[in-house]
């Protein structure tokens, strides 16, 4: 086992607590509020997600109440996280309607993953980076626990490329996240650059590139940018 996966400490250990308690809160309403734009677009953005998704061994950061499930590929294992103990009860019993799926359900934070380098052949996370405290740590960390070569596919909302329309989601952005637990503001394409990734695809879903799909390759080596 890696040195680097010994005494994993959250980064931010005050907003993760944060954040904890924010998705612990909402967990039992989190599907019912989330219902129109499910059935609007997330349904099928997580569908276009999955579809390129390739194990067999498989992480999913932020499983939430389970939305994902049905979209994962039939000859995958997957490894799915969450930070909320109330969230992952929700997720146990949608996964218990999908007994064909290879799910492992864990507690663990993103910034502090127990894995060994190398685990997972790839990384997977559907709006998830706007809510994670650093997330260029909890990226860092998806990029240590991912083979070379293998890759991480993100569905999220971030920053629009619209710099007048920016700088206000950056103004409302403190008061957003201290009723929601979310940022509206992330960088999140960057962010990826900044952990160590190397972007393939980005993909607009939305006007301005408010939500967008991403799929970053981990390098092979050292020398490659």
């Amino acid at each position: 086992m890696s040195l680097l996966t010994q005494n994993r400490v959250s980064a931010e250990p005050e907003a993760t607590a944060f954040a904890r308690r924010a998705y612990d809160r909402v967990a039992a309403c989190y599907d019912l509020l989330e219902l129109p734009m499910e059935w609007l677009a997330f349904r099928r953005w997580r569908r276009r997600l999955w579809r390129n998704v390739r194990g067999p061994r498989v992480l999913e950061l932020g499983v939430g109440t389970g939305k994902n499930l049905p979209f994962y590929p039939p000859d995958v294992a997957v490894t799915a996280l969450d930070l909320s103990p109330r969230m992952l009860e929700r997720a146990r019993r949608r996964a218990a309607r999908f007994p064909d799926r290879d799910v492992e359900l864990r507690e663990m934070d993103a910034q502090a993953l127990t894995f060994p380098d190398d685990t997972f052949d790839d990384v997977a996370a559907t709006f998830v980076f706007c809510s994670v405290p650093d997330p260029v740590q909890g990226l860092r960390e998806a990029l240590r626990v991912t083979r070379p070569g293998g890759r991480l596919h993100l569905l999220e909302h971030m920053r629009v490329r619209s710099e007048r329309i920016g700088r206000w989601m950056d103004r409302l952005d403190p008061l957003i996240y201290r009723l929601t637990g979310v940022h509206i503001a992330r960088r999140t394409t960057e962010n990826v650059r900044k952990a160590g990734w190397v972007l393939e695809q980005e993909v607009d879903l939305a006007p301005g590139g408010l939500v967008r799909h991403l799929v970053a390759r981990k390098p092979t080596s050292r020398q490659e940018p």
